[in-house]
């Protein structure tokens, strides 16, 4: 039985969108070459502090997209790494310039490849939509990303301290992210108050994610009887527990099927 390719060229899009952030990334790493030439050869002290300072900002930026890279391989990924180097590469890109401050509160969570690069799309496009539309009203800004699993739903909160004004407008900049979230079997609903606006991002987990997240659950769980007698940090131990949970998930015997 014949097959056809939905792509008239043959390309599957995944080998497309690699091969287009492989050139972004050259470019990005080309103009940082040049601008760092520049501010070794420019003798005055302003101009070479401001061609520094350029060559921070496309760091940050190499960072984010280097995040943001399509995935590999059928490895399941803890989404909360994945999401906290994602979020180095914000702070050193944007928000640390706009004197924004970047907090994390998540959870273990296990994710399938693709899924949590969806996830990190979608966190990097609700984070830079606060840090542009947030009404600080003078207050120190803040945006915090909240990543919690509730059974077999997964919730991301982007919360920050600013103020509802002139951010009806800019709505209709959600669209690319609700588009993903409906990939993702899921929804983006928004809140706000008076000093504060939230963007809650909720999706269920396939089989395959809660069959992961219950094992590792189950594990940290079991985790402080050990912990008795080895007494390691409550963090190291939780890491710990998580990486054994999804390694042992992750060997051909006990893959489970995807869905």
């Amino acid at each position: 039985m014949t097959v056809s390719n939905p792509d008239p060229s043959g390309v599957h899009p995944g080998v497309l969108l690699r091969e287009l952030h492989h050139r972004v990334t050259n470019g990005v790493a080309f103009a940082i070459d040049l601008v760092s030439a520049a501010a070794i050869r420019v003798e005055a002290t302003e101009a070479k502090r401001a061609l520094s300072d350029v060559v921070e900002l496309l760091h940050g930026y190499a960072d984010v997209h280097r995040a943001l890279a399509t995935p590999e391989g059928d490895t399941l990924i803890h989404a909360a790494t994945f999401i906290r180097k994602l979020g180095g590469g914000m702070r050193r890109a944007v928000l640390d310039r706009m004197d924004i401050q970047l907090a994390f509160a998540t959870q273990s969570l296990a994710l399938q490849p693709e899924r949590c690069w969806h996830l990190g799309l979608v966190v990097h496009e609700l984070v830079m939509h606060a840090a542009r539309h947030a009404c600080f009203d003078g207050r120190a800004g803040q945006i915090k990303v909240k990543l919690t699993r509730n059974g077999a739903l997964v919730n991301c909160v982007i919360l920050d301290n600013g103020s509802r004004p002139a951010r009806d407008v800019s709505d209709r900049e959600l669209r690319i992210a609700k588009d993903i979230a409906r990939g993702l079997g899921g929804r983006i609903e928004q809140g706000f108050g008076a000093e504060f606006t939230s963007i809650v991002l909720s999706f269920p987990l396939t089989q395959r994610e809660r069959d992961a997240n219950w094992t590792i659950a189950t594990r940290q769980i079991r985790a402080p009887r050990r912990a008795k007698a080895a007494a390691p940090s409550d963090a190291a131990l939780a890491s710990r527990q998580a990486a054994d949970a999804l390694g042992g998930l992750l060997s051909p015997s006990r893959r489970p099927v995807a869905p």
